[in-house]
């Protein structure tokens, strides 16, 4: 086999698996309901109305939200553009979506290698600790809530 046919099979494997959108089922639960958290902020956002109200009473807690709507305001200032969300009612998630699941799963696991990876060329290092904060506080509430 040919060098270049090697190389278009791996570029042809690495597009199809840019293609396929992630489904949110394929995360953890906290990554999911922060998932339909930053959805739900984006949709207030859009509205210009205050979205914990909404947030507290759908994720059962008021920390939950606060830590949610902290993390989703971090997640905005630091990434390099605008984050693109899914519908709310879409199982399937945008690149940024899955990006951030990744993270706030790492983050959920205490896995900090995993959080770094999910990160690498995207977002500064000097900026990730505050993501990775942002997103052990919202696991802890999650924890403390059920």
């Amino acid at each position: 086999m040919s060098r270049h046919h090697q190389s278009s099979a791996a570029a042809h494997t690495t597009i199809a698996a840019l293609a396929a959108a992630p489904r949110i089922d394929e995360f953890s639960p906290i990554a999911g309901r922060f998932l339909h958290a930053l959805r739900l902020i984006a949709l207030h956002d859009r509205m210009g109305r205050d979205p914990v109200p909404e947030l507290a009473i759908r994720l059962g807690s008021v920390e939950v939200a606060a830590k949610a709507l902290i993390l989703a305001q971090t997640i905005s200032a630091t990434w390099p553009e605008n984050i693109h969300v899914s519908r709310f009612c879409c199982r399937l998630l945008s690149h940024d979506e899955a990006t951030i699941a990744a993270f706030v799963d790492a983050a959920a696991h205490g896995d900090l290698g995993a959080f770094e990876d999910a990160l690498s060329g995207l977002i500064r290092t000097d900026r990730t600790h505050r993501l990775w904060e942002g997103a052990l506080a919202l696991a802890a509430a999650e924890l403390r809530a059920v």
